[in-house]
């Protein structure tokens, strides 16, 4: 579904990704680990279209979709979810979704059909819906952030850290929905520090250290990696 061969991006002149290789085959669910300043981010923000690539190729759905721009890649359902969730805190929880759903502003069924999926999986924000998004706990906005991904309908979702901020509950809480939403067939690419729950839910993961793919494979064989247990033991 996604294939990254040889790719390469610098911030000025120096190199943030050096030649990543990777692939995620649709209905997977796969894990990008690694310490701080590893890449990690860099890498999603160059797959969404906001870094540009020196040099590599991206394909998505066999499209070479390298450096095209990120509404374009948006709309082909590559869907990015930031780190820290971003979400507009002085609009209502509902404005919040429809932002979501942009490209399918002329399409007031899809929408329709979206918020009640999105309200399914989420009670709180359908109860909610009318309430300022600022004012939701660190739980409620990283649910409220993934609920307005799915409004733009991602073929493949990425998400960059998606427990940091939130108490235990709350990322055993979005982790299973994570969980729930593979099952229901959406393919996910997850960078995460939470290493152990992570690899849970995945099929299969790399290790990204100094800009550079260092490991790859199953979550037992990753688990077991010297690389993965000095990155626990930090």
């Amino acid at each position: 579904m996604l294939k990254i061969r040889k790719l390469t991006v610098h911030y000025g002149p120096l190199p943030a990704l050096k030649e990543v290789s990777l692939e995620i085959e649709r209905g997977e669910i796969i894990a990008l680990i690694g310490p701080n300043r590893a890449g990690k981010t860099t890498l999603l923000l160059t797959l969404s279209g906001i870094l540009e690539t020196m040099e590599g190729r991206v394909t998505f759905e066999d499209e070479d979709i390298t450096n095209l721009s990120p509404h374009h890649i948006v709309s082909r359902g590559l869907i990015h979810i930031p780190q820290g969730r971003h979400i507009f805190p002085t609009l209502s929880i509902l404005d919040n979704l429809l932002m979501g759903a942009y490209t399918k502003r002329k399409n007031k069924t899809e929408i329709e059909y979206g918020l009640k999926e999105i309200y399914q999986l989420f009670p709180k924000l359908g109860e909610r819906k009318n309430q300022r998004a600022g004012t939701l706990s660190g739980g409620e906005q990283q649910m409220l952030a993934i609920g307005r991904a799915l409004m733009a309908r991602p073929k493949l979702l990425m998400l960059d850290e998606p427990s940091q901020g939130l108490a235990p509950r709350f990322i055993e809480e979005i982790f299973d929905t994570l969980n729930r939403m593979n099952q229901s067939g959406l393919t996910l690419f997850i960078v995460e520090q939470e290493i152990d729950l992570t690899l849970s839910i995945s099929h299969r993961g790399y290790v990204l250290r100094n800009g550079r793919i260092i490991r790859e494979g199953t979550p037992s064989i990753l688990l077991e990696s010297q690389e993965i247990k000095e990155l626990v033991s930090i």
